[in-house]
């Protein structure tokens, strides 16, 4: 089962980070659709796997829906993101998965490829984990529960993936580690992959031109 933690793409609660740059509507229309491009290159064919998009606030179930469609939703379970992970990892391996991936948003490039080659891994690894250039990963997947992986880890800070990987090995967790790749959180997240992003936007030159007005080009 893949996991995908998103949010509606809501002018001042999506993108933040990237609101001072861009403002907040451009900012979230950019999370709209960067995060539709990821859904479309990680949609599952026939027998691969199974997809749940997990959403927060909960009372965002309508717009998610509305602007989904016809998609798995659940709620995001849990106070932080720790909490939230155990109870999704938890929940569905209850449901009977045999292996779960989660990844959040703003990162394009993740793939169907890339996650089918995730559980692939799992056959001779504990442990998942997609690198993300901030410091953080974009994807982890496991075979069974571990909660102890989400205990203590300082969350949204440069030790995430390194924390993670040292807390595999002290319970003796092999890991396996994915190619590295660039969450667009920032302005300089934006203008190290605007070259492979602005592709992405030739339906949308309104957005470009703001982009490129922020970018100073």
């Amino acid at each position: 089962m893949l996991l995908v933690f998103v949010k509606p793409p809501q002018p001042g609660a999506a993108a933040t980070r990237l609101i001072p740059a861009l403002g907040p509507e451009n900012a979230a229309e950019l999370y709209r659709v960067l995060t539709e491009e990821q859904l479309r290159r990680t949609r599952p064919q026939p027998g691969e796997y199974r997809r749940t998009l997990l959403f927060a606030p909960e009372e965002a179930r309508g717009d998610l829906l509305a602007w989904i469609g016809d998609e798995a939703v659940e709620p995001q379970p849990g106070p932080d993101p720790g909490a939230r992970l155990t109870a999704a990892f938890a929940r569905a391996f209850d449901e009977g998965a045999r292996r779960v991936a989660m990844v959040g948003t703003g990162v394009p490039w993740i793939s169907r490829e890339l996650v089918l080659g995730a559980f692939a891994a799992l056959d001779e690894n504990d442990v998942v984990l997609g690198p993300a250039l901030d410091g953080g990963y974009y994807l982890l997947a496991l075979d069974r529960m571990r909660p102890a992986l989400f205990q203590g880890i300082a969350w949204s800070t440069p030790a995430v993936l390194s924390t993670t990987a040292e807390r595999a090995g002290a319970l003796g967790l092999t890991v396996k580690l994915l190619e590295p790749l660039d969450e667009i959180d920032t302005i300089e997240d934006l203008r190290a992959e605007w070259k492979r992003l602005r592709p992405l936007l030739e339906s949308r030159k309104d957005l470009v031109v703001a982009i490129e007005s922020a970018l100073g080009g």
